[in-house]
């Protein structure tokens, strides 16, 4: 690590004094050996005058150089680097530093030691046609201040190659940076006008890490109070103008074809008829190059993601037959190859720390279980997911006791902890019990742009905390590599909120391996939901997990059973056929009875 740090306080010391260097190696080069003969009295005695001309005005040259301000303040910049290089680190500052920028330690750790990922799974599977052309194509990174790994390149010259394409990569592999690689390519190239739409809760941060990343000046938020004048600026002068999806819907196209346009979160339009989708698509169609990204481009059936390429390829989403889907996963991938790439994790990122996840299976009784019984009456299904923290007395809660004892133990280890929950009830009781450990809460009422406040609190603070957030505000778009465990309320209905939710920790940044702790009452809603969950899980992965086609694994879930390309049954009839199963369980003689059922039943 003190190796590693030296290097990167090298490059990062003598980046600013390149040019200089440049310049003086340039002279230098050109007059040395001319220069030598000037200092060589007998070989001088024996040389033409012309070469003693030419070899005494090089030297003079090189003297002229040497007593130049500029080259005695560039020695004055070299020796204080030099110096700062020679004062050797504690271990706990070297931790500091490594914690606090685990993206660029790893990295240079990985550029050093030749330790790349699969080749194959960094290029997304794809055709060998396909990748030959990305292979082929010159990448343009001098507006960009980070560095790429080789995977996020490869991303970026998907896009500019392909040019109109889902970026699918699973969250934490760092979209964002990618995105801006093809921005910055464009804009060296003649390029001038872009727009990035994504939710409200991270048009924050998207300002900042263009800012941070890149060297695109003109940066212009199209939302809030004045935001007309800004588009109007942003219409003339060119720049990357970054809005949301609600004011996508009010802001009228510009008149001119739009060098690209990058969609964050796409999934927020695959609904064809939403009218956020309809405003999308406008913007689109007057794009040369379009990016829709999404670490979860199908959440609920595979016809969703055939309706998210037709935003970008409605020709090859034409070719995309319903009949595709019951050829398999394997023919699904190859149809949408041209213009869908996805890495995960596991492919890409050596260094990543380990992920454990834990089911903390909890009793439902006593007055959780009064509480819960009374929500089945009610036929309220959102009271009977919320039913075991919201006892009279918060001692009573099973979860929220187990929530404390999880909070204590990581606090013993210096760790800091996020806790989700879609619930704003449990939110404030979670919020309420932890007293000062909490930051937060950070639920939907906190403005998008307050949201980054929080975290970088929650972040900042030296003891261990507790982010206490709310699922759909914090669980989106946020960096919060500060915490390495992380607790689930209850289970949520789409598979990939909880994976989003937990990539906000488990991913590139973070130091420390993490730990999810998901919070379950048996023999209660939270089994049934758990089972559709799994229906769902086993739907996305088997078919686009992967990118392209590639041959199944021996331990391939096996979902047989289930028909993959009929869309999951509405929310709304699952909810309702829970209720009746719960209200035929607690009206047996065992309150207890283990009679749960199984995906059928659903």
């Amino acid at each position: 690590m003190s190796a590693l740090h030296e290097v990167q306080a090298a490059r990062r010391d003598l980046e600013p004094l390149h040019a200089t260097l440049q310049r003086v190696a340039e002279l230098v080069e050109t007059d040395i050996a001319g220069a030598r003969l000037a200092c060589r009295r007998i070989r001088r005695l024996f040389a033409r005058r012309q070469r003693k001309e030419e070899a005494l005005e090089a030297y003079d040259r090189l003297l002229r150089l040497l007593n130049d301000p500029s080259t005695a303040a560039l020695n004055t910049s070299l020796e204080s680097v030099r110096r700062r290089m020679s004062r050797p680190l504690d271990a706990v500052t070297l931790w500091n530093k490594y914690a606090s920028n685990v993206v660029e330690f790893n990295g240079l750790l990985i550029e050093i030691s030749g330790q790349k990922p699969d080749q194959d799974a960094s290029e997304g599977f794809l055709p060998e046609e396909i990748v030959e052309s990305i292979r082929a194509f010159s990448l343009d990174t001098a507006l960009l201040k980070s560095s790429l790994r080789g995977y996020q390149a490869f991303g970026a010259k998907f896009a500019l190659v392909q040019r109109r394409v889902i970026l699918g990569d699973e969250m934490g592999l760092g979209k964002t940076i990618e995105a801006l690689a093809v921005l910055c390519h464009l804009h060296a190239h003649g390029a001038a006008c872009f727009l990035v739409v994504c939710p409200a809760s991270v048009l924050a941060n998207w300002e900042h890490e263009v800012r941070r990343h890149s060297r695109l000046e003109s940066v212009w938020q199209l939302h809030g109070a004045g935001r007309s004048h800004r588009r109007w600026q942003w219409a003339h002068h060119g720049g990357v103008a970054i809005t949301t999806f609600d004011t996508l819907r009010a802001l009228e196209p510009l008149d001119r074809t739009l060098d690209a346009v990058v969609i964050d979160e796409a999934h927020y339009v695959k609904n064809p008829d939403a009218i956020r989708t309809r405003a999308a698509r406008a913007w689109l169609d007057r794009a040369d190059l379009a990016l829709l990204m999404s670490g979860t481009p199908m959440e609920n059936s595979v016809e969703e993601f055939r309706s998210l390429v037709s935003r970008v390829r409605p020709d090859i989403a034409r070719t995309i037959r319903s009949t595709d889907g019951i050829g398999g996963a394997d023919a699904f991938r190859k149809a949408v190859a041209p213009v869908y790439l996805r890495r995960n994790q596991t492919d890409v990122l050596n260094e990543l720390p380990e992920k454990i996840e834990t089911a903390e299976w909890l009793t439902l009784d006593g007055a959780a279980a009064k509480v819960y019984g009374r929500a089945v009456a009610q036929g309220n299904f959102m009271a009977m997911r919320r039913a075991a923290f919201l006892t009279r007395a918060p001692e009573d809660s099973p979860k929220l006791s187990r929530l404390l004892e999880i909070v204590d133990e990581a606090a013993e280890n210096d760790r800091k902890v996020v806790v989700y929950s879609y619930f704003r009830e449990v939110i404030d009781r979670i919020d309420s019990a932890l007293g000062r450990r909490s930051v937060g809460p950070l639920t939907g009422d906190v403005p998008a742009r307050d949201r980054q406040v929080l975290v970088d609190r929650f972040s900042e603070r030296r003891e261990p905390a507790v982010l206490v957030s709310q699922v759909q505000a914090g669980g989106v778009g946020l960096n919060i590599q500060a915490a390495s465990v992380v607790i689930l309320a209850e289970p949520q209905w789409k598979p990939s909120t909880e994976e989003q939710a937990v990539a906000r920790c488990h991913r590139m940044g973070q130091a420390r391996p993490v730990e999810v702790h998901r919070l379950l009452t048996e023999n209660s809603v939270d089994e049934r939901m758990l089972i559709v969950l799994a229906r769902k899980s086993a739907l996305f992965a088997d078919y686009v997990r992967a990118s392209a086609m590639r041959d199944a694994a021996p331990d391939a879930i096996d979902v047989t059973d289930i028909d993959s390309t009929r869309e999951v049954a509405s929310q709304v009839e699952v909810e309702r056929r829970i209720i009746e199963l719960e209200r035929r369980r607690l009206s047996m003689d065992a309150p207890t009875s283990r009679f749960i059922g199984t995906a059928a039943d659903l």
